[in-house]
């Protein structure tokens, strides 16, 4: 008997993969590297980087599998370990920095610096605004950031958010629109 893994709900995909199924989690990667991807990205803000935390998020969440509640959203897991790893990286990237300048090394040393000019297809109005609403949302504090890319960008509930950033549906709603508010003041500003 042949099972058709991509009719499966996440929670059945997870208890395969913990049955010794592979295939079962090769397709959970397939429905959910996007959004993971896509977070972690906006998250770091280097494309390159994003890719290698995509693969690290999705091997983290294969060995910590155990630990995943079958009955709860499984994007809103995977956001989490998406986040932890977007923070781990991002301070291990500013410890970096601190001790490169400290020791003087040559700045090509220090790893990460975004490059912030658009490339040559960014000069269309709308590729810009794009640009510039990035930029704007990187200023943002991380609580507020990781709230409005999961709720708006990769379209998680409201509940989802809050089981993915272990916080009430009601601190979600304020973060959101602390988000909106500060968003609007900083693109309003520049």
């Amino acid at each position: 008997m042949s099972l058709e893994l991509s009719a499966c709900t996440d929670g059945e995909l997870a208890a395969l993969t913990l049955a010794g199924r592979q295939a079962a989690f090769a397709e959970i990667m397939r429905r959910h590297k996007g959004p993971v991807y896509r977070l972690i990205r906006a998250h770091i803000g280097d494309a390159e980087e994003a890719l290698d935390l995509t693969q690290e998020c999705f091997a983290a969440a294969f060995q910590n599998l155990r630990k995943y509640d079958g009955d709860r959203p499984l994007a809103a897991w995977l956001a989490r370990v998406a986040i932890n790893k977007s923070r781990d990286w991002l301070r291990r990237r500013r410890i970096r920095q601190i001790l490169s300048f400290a020791s003087s090394l040559p700045p090509e040393t220090i790893e990460g610096e975004r490059d912030e000019a658009p490339g040559a297809d960014a000069v269309t109005f709308d590729r810009a605004e794009l640009v510039r609403l990035s930029r704007a949302v990187s200023q943002l504090p991380a609580t507020l950031k990781e709230t409005l890319l999961l709720r708006t960008v990769e379209g998680l509930s409201q509940g989802e958010t809050a089981a993915a950033l272990g916080i009430s549906g009601k601190a979600v709603e304020t973060r959101l629109r602390r988000a909106r508010i500060k968003l609007s003041n900083i693109l309003n500003c520049a």
